[in-house]
C-alpha cells in the first residue's frame, strides 16, 4: 500500500575520450509504441470531464497547456518541511539536458523516461563490480540517469517513507512542492557524493534537504501532480508545485549504492516513471 501511495506521489587514454550517453548500458527491449499510445488514450478517457487538475511529468521546454484547474503555488521549500526523498530510473520530465528518450521500456514505467543528453568520458562509464540499488527491474550502472524528488509539505511532519510521510492526522491535505534534480551516474570517486546531496537536517525550525544543487540552472516551476507508473492510465488527484532544474549534475554511482543500503526514507531502488504527459488538456499553462 505504501509503495502504491508513492507511485501516486536517479580508462582514459593519453587524452580524454568522450562518448555519447546513448553508448551507456542498454535497456531491455522496448514494448511497441501502440502500448504507450493506448495508455495515453486511456489516461485521456479516464480524466475527460472529471475535473482532474494538471498532471506531471511534462516537457519543461514547452509552454503548452490548457488545463483550467488552478491552485495556489506552494510556499518556497525553505518555508516547508522536507518529508521524503526518492528517485526514478531515467528522468520522468523531459527538457534541458535530459532529452534523449530511453525507450518505451516494459510498458509499466521501468526503463522508460529520458536520459542525460551530454557526454561521458570512457573512465566515467567503466563498469562497477557491485550491484547498485538492485531490484526485480534491474540495477543501476554508470551512464544511467536518475531523477531525484525532494518532496516538501506544509504539514508538521518529519522525513520518512512514501508520500504518507508528507501528511499527518492534523493535515491530510497539505500543500506539496517537489524540488527536482536530474543526475547522471558516473564511476568517478571525485564526482558529487549522493549521501551529501540527500543530507537533511533542521534549518530555522524546519526539516530541509541541505545540499540540493544551486548550480544547475534556474528551476522551471509549474503546477502539476504526483507521478509514478501507477498513473499511466488514470489521473493523479494530488496537487503539486514542481521546481525542475534543467541542468544535470554528475554523481558518483557508488555513493548512490551506499545510500540505497540504508536511509530514513526506506528507499533501496529506483522507481519506474510515468509516461510523459503530452495532452495539453492535462497540462497547466507554463509561463517562462
Amino acid at each position: 500500500m505504501k509503495r502504491n501511495i508513492l507511485a501516486v506521489l536517479v580508462t582514459l587514454a593519453s587524452f580524454p575520450v568522450c562518448v555519447s550517453a546513448k553508448d551507456a548500458p542498454a535497456s531491455p527491449p522496448d514494448v511497441a509504441d501502440r502500448v504507450i499510445e493506448q495508455q495515453r488514450e486511456m489516461l485521456k478517457e479516464s480524466t475527460e470531464g472529471t475535473g482532474f487538475g494538471p498532471q506531471s511529468p511534462r516537457d519543461i521546454d514547452s509552454s503548452a497547456g490548457s488545463n483550467p484547474v488552478v491552485f495556489s503555488a506552494a510556499p518556497a521549500s525553505a518555508d516547508m518541511n522536507l518529508c521524503n526523498i526518492h528517485f526514478h530510473k531515467n528522468a520522468e520530465h523531459k527538457g534541458g539536458e535530459f532529452t534523449e528518450y530511453a525507450g518505451n521500456g516494459d510498458g509499466h514505467g521501468y526503463h522508460s523516461g529520458y536520459r542525460y543528453a551530454g557526454d561521458f568520458s570512457e573512465s566515467e562509464l567503466r563498469p562497477v563490480s557491485e550491484a547498485v540499488c538492485p531490484s526485480e527491474h534491474g540495477r543501476l550502472a554508470p551512464g544511467d540517469t536518475i531523477e531525484v524528488h525532494y518532496v516538501y509539505s506544509t504539514a508538521q511532519v518529519e522525513p520518512g517513507s512514501t508520500l504518507g510521510a508528507c501528511m499527518n492526522a492534523a493535515n491530510k491535505n497539505p500543500q506539496l512542492r517537489v524540488e527536482t534534480q536530474v543526475y547522471a551516474l558516473v564511476n568517478d570517486a571525485a564526482a558529487r557524493d549522493f549521501g551529501e546531496l540527500a543530507a537533511h537536517g533542521i534549518q530555522d525550525g524546519l526539516h530541509q534537504a541541505l545540499n540540493i544543487p544551486t548550480d544547475t540552472g534556474e528551476p522551471v516551476q509549474y503546477a502539476g501532480s504526483t507521478t509514478g507508473p501507477a498513473y499511466n492510465e488514470i489521473g493523479s488527484p494530488f496537487q503539486v508545485t514542481w521546481s525542475v532544474r534543467p541542468e544535470v549534475a554528475k554523481v558518483n554511482i557508488r555513493s548512490v549504492g551506499q545510500w540505497c543500503e540504508g536511509n530514513v526514507f526506506a528507499e533501496d531502488h529506483a522507481h519506474g516513471v510515468r509516461n510523459l504527459v503530452v495532452n495539453p488538456e492535462l497540462l497547466s499553462p507554463l509561463s517562462r
